[in-house]
């Protein structure tokens, strides 16, 4: 199952690929069609999900044996969500880009390509595996990025490309050292992560090796001060581009260093919780400042990202049950309401030609329909209670306060100006009277366009009212990310730490 969720996407886009140039009416249609089957089959993945901490649906088979690599995949409730948000954003992100009449087929490939990899990504339990994929995915990013982007498109593919690269690369050859110690220690070669967690390393290799891929993964989030190439690659992506950047390829980061730092450098992600926790404090309020300041409507919701992730890091080194639970919750619900925003931006800039805040005015009396998306999508990211974000960023919050308490007292200050740089992006935007001639002979979204927002709005108000149906798998997988590190380290989790007592996952709702 797991092998044709990252086959079907490659086999689509080939599909496609065969289909004439000249029959540019078929393109995108059956690059959305064929984009449903990955996701009809992660949806049954989903549902026949067991919660259990082990791989499920484990696939292995020898790939190059002198090395010990291996095509070694498998699923579990820390990847489980961003299979699911992979599969459901991609056909969704597809049917958003009919705005793009120019080399239409090229562009359904390389997104179809994407989605390979990332799903790939998020399932490869082998580390040579999954730095292949990670790589993979930057090839057709660059792409749409570089050719559907805007007047800038191709200074951000290239600052783009450069910056992840460089961080890749760092991460290489931390892969390589690990299994060379594997290999010195145990007499063979491997690059499963099952195996390498049982390397006994130095603290000085060990923190080098933590070092090399949490720069990596830093990179990709972004985490402050590595950030500076996102909002230039949003800003220039078209529309499509920047809901899959926004909502899955940056998770790889906020994945990676749940999955690979804390699992296989478990004393030194002890030692590394002041310095992570600082980043991610800073990335919160600094996004979340330059977020209010900005004049530009995109990278507004792209500065917001920024701060967002910065909870999903915090989280993730509280090293609690709660804080991790909240990272991975919240990676999910970020990818939802973000991807939405990016949405509801490009459906403006298809019938305005701007995202300058400035330009608009008065569109809720023009629009109301992509007002009122808007504004629900807004109090979605701000944390609204009834609403996903408002679960995340509450067991991140609560689950990291016994180990990092000073630390959540200046994070809280990221919701209170989550709440002003979007709502009062709202006011401008869309309240009062629309003052200019464009703005009030803009026509209101389509049957099409609000099928595409409603999935997105739905499971938003589902994770909100119940999120425990999603708690209840990535539950077991956290409490074994977290005994490790207890059994690996002098580590002890303060009370509350476990989630017996900060939520019980069947009782969350």
């Amino acid at each position: 199952m797991l092998t044709a969720l990252i086959v079907l996407p490659v086999a689509a886009a080939i599909v496609v690929a065969l289909v004439p140039s000249k029959r540019r009416e078929i393109h995108l249609p059956l690059g959305i069609a064929l984009s449903a089957i990955p996701l009809a089959l992660a949806g049954y993945l989903f549902w026949v999900f067991q919660p259990d901490a082990a791989y499920q649906q484990v696939e292995r088979a020898i790939w190059y044996e002198p090395w010990g690599i291996s095509w070694y995949i498998g699923v579990d409730g820390i990847s489980l969500p961003m299979v699911i948000l992979t599969a459901l954003l991609v056909p969704i992100s597809l049917a958003a880009s009919t705005s793009i009449t120019n080399r239409t087929k090229e562009f359904v490939v390389y997104t179809l390509f994407l989605e390979a990899g990332l799903i790939g990504a998020f399932l490869a339990v082998d580390l040579f595996l999954f730095f292949v994929f990670f790589e993979a995915i930057l090839i057709p990013m660059y792409f749409i990025i570089g050719i559907w982007g805007g007047e800038r498109r191709i200074y951000a593919a290239v600052k783009f490309f450069i910056y992840t690269a460089f961080g890749s690369a760092l991460m290489l050859a931390a892969i390589i050292a690990l299994a060379a110690s594997h290999t010195a220690e145990f007499g063979f070669t491997s690059f499963a992560l099952t195996d390498l967690v049982n390397v006994d390393l130095t603290t000085g290799a060990e923190r080098w090796l933590f070092a090399a891929f949490a720069i990596a993964f830093a990179i990709k989030v972004p985490l402050f001060p590595f950030h500076t190439w996102l909002p230039d690659a949003h800003v220039e992506a078209p529309t499509a581009g920047s809901v899959l950047l926004a909502a899955v390829l940056l998770k790889l980061g906020t994945y990676g260093l749940l999955r690979f730092n804390l699992g296989l450098f478990p004393d030194a992600s002890v030692d590394a919780v002041p310095i992570m926790a600082t980043l991610a404090v800073i990335g919160i309020i600094y996004g979340a400042v330059v977020a209010i300041v900005q004049p530009d409507l995109k990278k507004l919701v792209a500065y917001s990202s920024v701060s967002h992730l910065g909870f999903i890091v915090l989280g993730t080194f509280a090293l609690t049950s709660g804080g991790l639970q909240g990272a991975v919750i919240q990676n999910l619900n970020h990818g939802l309401t973000t991807g939405a925003l990016f949405l509801l931006v490009g459906m403006l800039y298809d019938r305005r030609h701007t995202k300058r805040i400035a330009d608009f005015g008065g569109l809720q009396k023009v629009m109301p329909v992509l007002a009122g998306f808007f504004l629900f999508m807004a109090f979605a990211s701000i944390g609204l209670p009834g609403l996903n974000g408002f679960v995340g960023e509450f067991l991140v919050l609560i689950g990291s306060f016994p180990t990092l308490p000073g630390f959540v007292i200046a994070a809280a200050t990221g919701v209170v100006l989550a709440a002003i740089y979007l709502l009062w992006a709202y006011e401008r935007v869309f309240t009062g009277l629309p003052d200019k001639e464009e703005n009030s002979i803009l026509t209101d979204l389509s049957p099409r366009e609000i099928g595409l927002l409603a999935p997105l709005a739905a499971l938003i108000v589902v994770i909100g009212l119940y999120p425990g149906f999603l708690l209840d798998r990535i539950t077991p997988s956290t409490e074994a990310v977290l005994d490790h590190i207890v059994d690996q380290t002098d580590f002890v989790i303060p009370e509350p730490g476990r989630v017996d007592d900060v939520l019980v996952a069947g009782d969350s709702s």
